[in-house]
């Protein structure tokens, strides 16, 4: 066998593995036993991202090009070396090339970017605010405005920022780039004003400004592509977040948040190593430092590592200045665990850090937390708040309702709640399986029986809908159905679920 071909099979079982440095060393060594491959040369380009082996990426994306098969967004690398180098005529050819694919929107900012760091009198006059596209109408409406603070019109900037309708407390990066370029100019009261709040990444943007950032369209352009990785790194185009991170990284070496963005984005896709990699490259003391940390435990818990998850929980959520979200996810893990006592005062800690602001979440999940720990009086405290909250969300409504049926309190309100849940989220079948279990707890078997088996097909594996339904087959005389509907719960249960189960297939419901 080749030797290009023997490293092309290893690379394709350590990508199946996740192993990203491994995959891409191999691609690399198969590249260059079969120069000009394109088929090799597609998989290396992506590896190689993955890795952060920016040599093999250019490599593999000249193969490509030469083959005529290069994806679109190759020409966001090069846009980002030719900006590096101040070689602005192979970077405006970059960004032109974008027009040919669905990034189109991308080209006149770049463009404008760097008739910025040219020299141009208005580098943003020409982005078009009312473009048919909704996210070119979006970025270039940002844009615009950060190229006029960059182009020493702050006050201009600021106002047509805040006409914006996505600058508000879930755009943190928008903000946080304004006014870094605000404090570049020297107009560090305006950049603090425009990144005020309570949120715990503003406190650290506010904490960590310094003299801001120097206008330049390595700046602009890395920010850009930043946003733009940050909105799709969750979902099916993480691909392309990861060439966009690694071309902010280009542009910028220091730009943590690129490092968070591809951490999550390599993260889901399964590459664990890769990104804790990235997230301890990240500066602890730095602006980003506590997200970091906060994103180790998503990516620790992905990867299977419940313990040091919850250990870098328990940290993150005890430091000094940590928030609600950090007590808040230590609560999840610790629910996870089996936890719930410690479950409980963590949501408790959330609660307190948020003061009277606490939303029915937190009263939810500490009143979950409570209830699974035994301590059924607190519990109903707390989930009554939460439905007092939101009386409109299906979910606390079934939490509250189930709980209450459970234990043979307060029946008919119980009924009335689960009722109202199921008319709210008709198609949840854990909520049809509560109801149609309320009108067999008080005598309406009848009633019960259809919405039993109509969440039994929706989720057949479930241990408590398919015992729900054997019960109630048994106490309309259909003996066969119930012990099938029992035998189907006993296959995925376990614990007191499993014996409690095959003591009814043995001797049915008692008397």
């Amino acid at each position: 066998m080749p030797a290009s071909l023997t490293a092309y099979v290893k690379a394709r079982a350590a990508d199946g593995d996740g192993r990203v440095a491994a995959a891409a060393a191999n691609y690399a060594a198969a590249l260059a036993g079969s120069p000009g491959n394109a088929v090799i040369a597609v998989r290396a380009y992506r590896e190689a991202l993955a890795a952060g082996d920016m040599t093999l990426a250019r490599t593999a994306a000249a193969v490509m090009a030469a083959a005529g098969v290069a994806p679109a967004d190759t020409a966001l690398l090069t846009i980002a070396d030719a900006v590096r180098a101040k070689n602005w005529t192979s970077a405006e050819v970059a960004a032109d090339a974008l027009a040919k694919g669905p990034l189109d929107f991308l080209g006149p900012i770049v463009k404008a970017w760097i008739a910025f760091d040219r020299g141009g009198a208005d580098p943003g006059a020409d982005l078009a605010i009312e473009s048919g596209n909704p996210l070119a109408r979006r970025f270039n409406a940002e844009n615009r405005a950060l190229l006029l603070i960059a182009a020493g019109r702050p006050d201009a900037g600021v106002a047509a920022l805040r006409g914006l309708s996505t600058v508000g407390a879930g755009n943190i990066d928008l903000r946080l780039a304004a006014a870094q370029l605000l404090a570049g100019k020297g107009r560090k009261d305006d950049a603090l004003a425009l990144i005020a709040g309570d949120d715990q990444a503003l406190e650290a943007a506010r904490a960590h400004l310094g003299k801001g950032a120097r206008a330049s369209a390595a700046f602009g352009i890395s920010r850009l592509f930043d946003r733009l990785a940050v909105e799709i790194a969750s979902g099916d185009a993480r691909p392309l977040a990861i060439v966009l991170a690694r071309a902010a990284l280009t542009l910028d070496a220091s730009d943590d948040r690129a490092r968070l963005t591809l951490a999550d984005a390599l993260s889901r896709d399964g590459a664990q190593e890769r990104a804790l990699a990235l997230l301890d490259a990240i500066d602890r003391k730095g602006m980003y430092g506590s997200a970091a940390l906060g994103a180790k435990v998503d990516v620790l818990t992905r990867a299977g590592e419940t313990r040091s998850a919850l250990a870098t929980a328990t940290t993150v959520s005890n430091a000094a200045g940590a928030g609600s979200e950090d007590a808040q996810r230590l609560g999840d893990l610790l629910v996870a665990a089996g936890r719930f006592d410690d479950a409980a005062d963590a949501y408790a800690t959330a609660m307190a850090r948020t003061g009277d602001a606490a939303g029915w979440v937190l009263f939810l999940q500490r009143g979950g937390a409570l209830e699974q720990a035994g301590r059924w009086a607190e519990a109903r405290t707390m989930l009554e708040r939460a439905v007092a909250l939101a009386p409109a969300e299906a979910v606390a409504l079934n939490y509250l309702g189930y709980a209450q049926l459970e234990r043979g309190e307060n029946l008919p309100a119980a009924r009335a709640m689960l009722e109202r849940a199921l008319k709210l989220q008709p198609d949840d079948a854990a909520i049809t399986d509560s109801l149609g279990w309320a009108y067999v707890r008080t005598g309406d078997v009848a009633r019960g029986l259809p919405l039993l088996e109509r969440a039994a097909r929706a989720q057949p594996a479930d241990v408590t809908i398919q015992e729900h339904l054997g019960d109630a087959y048994w106490q309309v005389g259909r003996r066969y159905e119930a012990r099938y509907a029992w035998r189907a719960a006993a296959l995925y249960a376990d614990g007191a679920d499993s014996a409690r189960l095959i003591g009814k297939l043995g001797s049915g419901l008692p008397r």
